[in-house]
């Protein structure tokens, strides 16, 4: 396992995942908050991840949203989204569904409410691991709840039972459902 710092604003990690085989590269990010800063961000991590062809994972704190969804009294400058969403295009990084939580940071005494973390995987990445879900956990510490990477692929044993479509042209079938 190699690891870089590459700029104050993210890390690199690269390997292969276990049991997997498959090169990858991990980019802890933490989002500047001048405009100024953040599109250099966002150009370096463009770079990066246009050089290499790697399963890419990069996730943390990115100090940004792409709609206005994504925050609650708070304000939000379709500019800076515009940025960020473009970015995301350029790269065709994958914003992976979040569960549990619909925001992931909180101030202001739980008055606003931002999602500013998250994970972006590749296709690559997404190839290998396709049914991939992030999960806000309980918020302890800090104003970000802590947000983890889980495969969802569960296999829960045979199907207790089955439904057959002809069931539903049985005479009575209706009034039994409804």
């Amino acid at each position: 396992m190699e690891h870089t710092i590459i700029d104050k604003f993210f890390i690199v990690v690269k390997g292969k995942w276990k049991g997997k085989g498959v090169d990858s590269t991990i980019v802890n990010v933490y989002g500047p908050h001048t405009d100024t800063n953040k599109q250099k961000l966002w150009l370096s991590l463009e770079s990066l991840v246009g050089k290499h062809d790697t399963g890419w994972v990069l996730c943390g704190d990115f100090n940004k949203v792409h709609d206005s969804s994504e925050r609650q009294n708070c304000d939000f400058i379709k500019r800076r989204a515009n940025w960020f969403n473009n970015f995301i295009n350029k790269t065709k990084l994958i914003d992976v569904p979040m569960g549990g939580k619909r925001f992931t940071r909180i101030c202001n005494n739980g008055i606003k409410f931002s999602k500013l973390d998250r994970f972006l995987i590749s296709e690559k990445f997404s190839d290998i691991w396709n049914e991939l879900l992030v999960l806000a956990l309980e918020r302890k510490l800090s104003n970000h709840y802590p947000i983890i990477l889980r495969d969802t692929a569960i296999d829960f044993g045979p199907i207790p039972t089955k439904v057959f479509d002809e069931w539903f042209d049985l005479e009575g079938a209706d009034d039994l459902i409804s």
